[in-house]
């Protein structure tokens, strides 16, 4: 019987051993890499390091990023409407641009409310965004409610920052 367990050990032992990753050493920075190896840095000569360019009609004004919203309200302000309408466009115009639409709320009223709030911030836009041209596949939404503040502080000003949507283009 003892044969056994000193044989299950060795096995359970080398079994491990197999299991365990091998330690890379670090590269040596004097070996010299040929120049026709592959890049594999990610910052090729295809320009795809250089960002997605967006079309921007300067007639139209600068472009924002972000929506702001009144206390208590996922209405869109009357002035905000063009915004997103340009966005809108940008979208429909571009097939492959992806945004991510994320909703944020002041810090009054209790967590969960302020999540749904930035929800419903986020989810106006959206709907916004497909009346105007978008597609669906285009757009993604988040709520942050009151955990993400864009300024610290408990001034009305602080407050108006916070009650937002921000329009991230993700790819």
């Amino acid at each position: 019987m003892p044969h056994y367990k000193l044989i299950v050990v060795s096995l359970l032992a080398f079994f491990l051993a197999a299991c365990a990753s091998p330690t890379i050493p670090d590269p040596d920075p004097t070996y010299d890499t040929p120049t026709d190896s592959a890049d594999t840095d990610g910052y090729g000569s295809d320009g795809l390091d250089e960002g997605e360019y967006i079309d921007y009609d300067p007639s139209m004004g600068e472009l924002t990023n972000i929506i702001y919203f009144e206390f208590d309200s996922s209405e869109l302000r009357p002035e905000d409407t063009d915004v997103v309408a340009r966005h809108a466009v940008q979208l429909a115009d571009n097939s492959n641009l992806r945004v991510r639409l994320e909703g944020h709320a002041d810090e009054r009223g209790s967590r969960e409310y302020n999540i749904g709030l930035g929800e419903r911030r986020s989810q106006t836009v959206r709907r916004l965004l497909l009346i105007q041209g978008a597609s669906i596949s285009q757009i993604s939404t988040v709520s942050f409610g009151e955990e993400r503040p864009a300024a610290m502080g408990s001034s009305e000003a602080d407050y108006a920052q916070n009650r937002r949507v921000e329009i991230l283009y993700t790819n």
